[in-house]
């Protein structure tokens, strides 16, 4: 008699890199007897695009690679196999379906171009009786708690901040049971070395903002070190706008923005810390930061293609340049700001910059050398190791004056570096001249 074949969920990872508060691991683990993971390193999300820039650079390969051995032993510890491949996912996704008799498949819901199109191309060879579940997994606000239409999300961040404080609520984080030991399959992949990808070995620059590995595990140390340990959430507001060191800010977006932290989690983290410690402007200015994040998404969602548009969301007709040379300057650092050239430097160094420098340093592409901003947002997303389609766009569309900025204003970098940089300590950092 044959033996009957157990359900099987197949979970694949996109940015969405964690096993605490992951909706589409939870529901692949209650609703089948057997889960097996998979992660993809797609070569598309490695080549060079229309602006000229490579899409993931090395710092982001890097941290990527180092986040993704973290999620195959923390899944290991569920006894769930993660399975890695440097190819496309519609190359793959079939004949693991058919290998391990797969259901249904896991995956974290998107909506930019892109990934729309890497699910089309799965859906065209998948057999049409295997599920393909999405789950919206990357919100603070459950966007089903938010909107049913998402034509209604206000212009304005202020109106949909306010909206939402007052009447939604953040849904409680999800946890995932531990599978029995037979769960596991072998696991004959290998996950790819920055060489395999197409990089040299590299250290990452001493003078670096942001000296951490990428991966849960760490991001849950840096979460737990900022608020408990050390209590600088307490400090948030006053020293946001820091430029030097590890601690002026929580520096948990590059894990946010791969998926490797829940923005829930940290919701739930601060709001735990305030009734121990208290809370002050600083603890909700964490929070406050994660709603703008939630917000740029919202307004993907809402105008789709047209956060990559020139004209962005407010289909402005400017006559932008598009001037190779002066755009080079600008990424080396060599232009006659230097404040704008002490933060490309480190962008380039180390993959990081603050706050405050990205938004000097794309005021100044956009408005004061009058360059295509869609250039910078390439540039950013190709370096920036904390790089998020949603908040990058809506951001660089926002200094540019094509998106959320009711007032269109541009920044006086002299202003801003005499501000934040009165005794020059950051832009000696990274514009002093050394020997050796």
């Amino acid at each position: 008699m044959q033996q009957q074949q157990k359900q099987t969920g197949l979970v694949w990872f996109r940015n969405n890199l964690r096993v605490h508060d992951n909706s589409s691991l939870k529901r692949a683990v209650d609703e089948n007897q057997q889960v097996i993971a998979v992660y993809f390193f797609d070569p598309k999300y490695f080549k060079v695009d229309e602006f000229g820039f490579q899409k993931t650079a090395k710092f982001r390969a890097k941290f990527l690679i180092e986040t993704i051995k973290d999620l195959q032993q923390n899944l290991a510890d569920l006894n769930i196999t993660l399975l890695t491949y440097f190819d496309a996912p519609e190359h793959r996704i079939t004949s693991l379906c058919d290998s391990f008799f797969v259901d249904k498949i896991y995956t974290q819901k998107e909506w930019t171009r892109d990934e729309i199109e890497t699910n089309n191309n799965i859906k065209k060879t998948l057999n049409g009786n295997i599920g393909f579940i999405e789950e919206y997994d990357q919100f603070l606000y459950h966007p089903e708690t938010v909107s049913k239409n998402f034509n209604n999300i206000p212009d304005v961040f202020t109106a949909f901040r306010k909206k939402l404080e007052k009447y939604v609520a953040i849904l409680e984080e999800v946890h995932i049971s531990k599978l029995p030991k037979e769960n596991l399959v072998e696991n004959t992949t290998e996950t790819p070395s920055l060489q395999d990808l197409g990089f040299e070995d590299f250290e990452v620059s001493h003078k670096t903002a942001f000296p951490f590995k990428g991966g849960e595990t760490e991001a849950l140390k840096r979460l737990n070190y900022y608020l408990f340990e050390s209590k600088k959430v307490s400090f948030y507001k006053k020293t946001r706008n820091g430029l030097v060191g590890k601690d002026y800010s929580t520096k948990l977006s590059p894990w946010l923005a791969n998926g490797s932290l829940s923005a829930k989690t940290i919701c739930h983290k601060v709001k735990k810390y305030e009734q121990e410690f208290g809370k002050n402007q600083s603890t909700y200015w964490v929070i406050f930061e994660l709603i703008w994040r939630d917000y740029f998404k919202y307004i993907s969602l809402k105008y789709d293609e047209k956060i990559f548009k020139i004209g962005g969301i407010l289909d402005r007709d400017y006559e932008w340049k598009s001037d190779k040379n002066t755009t080079q300057k600008w990424i080396n650092g060599e232009t006659r700001d230097d404040f704008v050239n002490a933060n490309m430097i480190e962008l380039k160094e180390t993959g990081w910059m603050s706050n405050r420098g990205r938004q000097n340093v794309a005021s100044y592409f956009a408005k004061e050398l009058l360059l295509d901003w869609r250039i910078g947002a390439a540039y950013f997303e190709s370096l920036l190791l904390d790089y998020d389609v949603h908040s990058n766009y809506g951001n660089w569309m926002y200094v540019a004056g094509v998106g959320n900025d009711p007032r269109d204003r541009k920044f006086n970098t002299q202003l801003q570096a005499e501000r934040y940089d009165s005794n020059h300590k950051f832009r000696n950092l990274w514009l002093a001249k050394t020997l050796f």
